[in-house]
This record gives C-alpha cells, structure tokens and sequence, in this order.
C-alpha cells in the first residue's frame, strides 16, 4: 500500500505573508486548515516540514532542533525568495517556540504561539512520546501489533531531547526580547504541556501590542480542535491588525 504522506505547502494569495510551523512529530497537517482559511483571505501561507517529520519515524531520530531551526529559516527564506517582503509567522507547540524565536532573529510582522511550551518536560515523557507517534504511523502503515512491537524495538531514548529541552530553556530566558506584536493562543484543555506557558510568554514579551486567549474547550493540537474555526477568525483579525505596509 502506497502512504499518501503529508507534503510541505505553499498556499498563494495576497502580497502578505505567513510562515505556518507544524510541532514535534507533527507535520504541515497541523497547520493545512489554518493555511487555506488563511489564502481564501487573501493570505500567502508556507508550512515547512522538519527534517524528519511527515515520514516514517525512524528518520526522525536521525535529526534533533538544530536541524529543525535550520528548517524554519530555510521556510522564512523561501517566502522572501518568493517576493514576499512582509512576514508574519505562527506555530504549534515546538512550532510555537520557533516562532518566537524567529521573531527575535528575523523581522516578522506578528508572532502568534499556539500552545508553546515554556516548561521543560522530562526526557522521559518526550520519549514516551516519540513512541506513541511511531507506534500510530506504523499502523497507519498497515503493519501488525506484532511486527510494531518488533520495530519499537529499534526505537532508543534519543540525545535529542537534551537539544531539544535546551532550545526550550533558551527562548524561555529571551521571551522579554520579544518586541512584534503578539497573539498567545492557548488551549485552556491541553494537558500536552503546562498552560501556564502561555501567561509567561503574556507576561514577559515586551510587544507594545499583546493579546492571550484561552480556549475554554480545546486541547494541546488546538488547530484541528472542535473550536479550530474560531481560532481561524481570531488569527486574521490579529493579521489584519498589523500595521502592514502592502
């Protein structure tokens, strides 16, 4: 059986711009829906994917944040190689934290983090993450319980997650050099990461112009949640907020 994988996007629209960033084992599906609301208002969006990320999960273990971030700037660029000249960007999760930090080492016109994590977790629950994703694209592959098991077998606690908690700890302590204007969304369910990450990233972020929202029924993938279409509307009325010059 073929996999009809999840691929990068690039959706064109208007002469603004918005970097979509998928989170951890996740891919541009996180983002698609939101990327297409988005182009029928007249919004370009591109979803990059992370090395690893959108194919089978042995991959991904071969890879860690650095080449990760190397892939956001790479998505940053291929919008400025396109003409676009002003940039927004958002993220999922790990997504969020590199918008962030993209916003403190690119000009961006808005950041928007949805459920970012400030908090580290420990390697231990990530790991255990990593397999719960493994464990779900092998089924999505067709594969048996037992030849699943079999291939976890293959799956060791990977030198990533320290990277990957650093990379964390380091935007955690920059989040007060946030300046562009600022939207932290928010799941109030989210049980992934804890939500108190989302006040620190308020409370910190010196953007002259800031907004939070919780949404009261929604979890840690908040973009394909039941309140996903409120969120839509919400981050293009912070879009068409911004003091863009085109």
């Amino acid at each position: 059986m073929k996999l009809n994988l999840p691929k990068p996007f690039t959706f064109e629209a208007g002469p603004r711009a918005v970097l979509l960033l998928h989170g951890f084992t996740g891919n541009s599906s996180d983002v698609r829906m939101l990327g297409r609301y988005l182009q029928k208002n007249g919004y370009t969006s591109h979803a990059p994917h992370y090395k690893g990320h959108g194919v089978p999960p042995e991959e991904l273990v071969k890879t860690g944040p650095t080449d990760w971030w190397q892939d956001v700037l790479d998505g940053y660029e291929h919008l400025r190689s396109l003409g676009y000249e002003e940039i927004s960007v958002g993220g999922l999760s790990l997504g969020g934290v590199f918008s962030l930090k993209l916003s403190l080492e690119k000009p961006v016109k808005g950041v928007f983090p949805m459920c970012a994590p400030m908090y580290i977790k420990s390697e231990d629950v990530m790991y255990q993450g990593v397999l719960d994703y493994a464990r779900e694209f092998k089924k999505y592959e067709g594969k048996s319980e037992e030849v699943i098991e079999q291939e976890m077998e293959d799956f060791k606690p990977m030198s990533t997650f320290k990277e990957l908690q650093n990379l964390i700890k380091s935007v955690r302590e920059q989040v007060d050099l946030v300046y562009a204007p600022l939207f932290v969304v928010q799941g109030r369910k989210d049980h992934m990461i804890n939500t108190n990450s989302a006040n620190i990233i308020y409370d910190e972020a010196e953007s002259p112009i800031k907004d939070l929202k919780w949404y009261e029924d929604s979890g840690h993938v908040i973009t394909l949640g039941q309140e996903k279409e409120q969120l839509h509307k919400d981050v293009y009325a912070f879009l068409e907020g911004l003091d863009w010059n085109v």
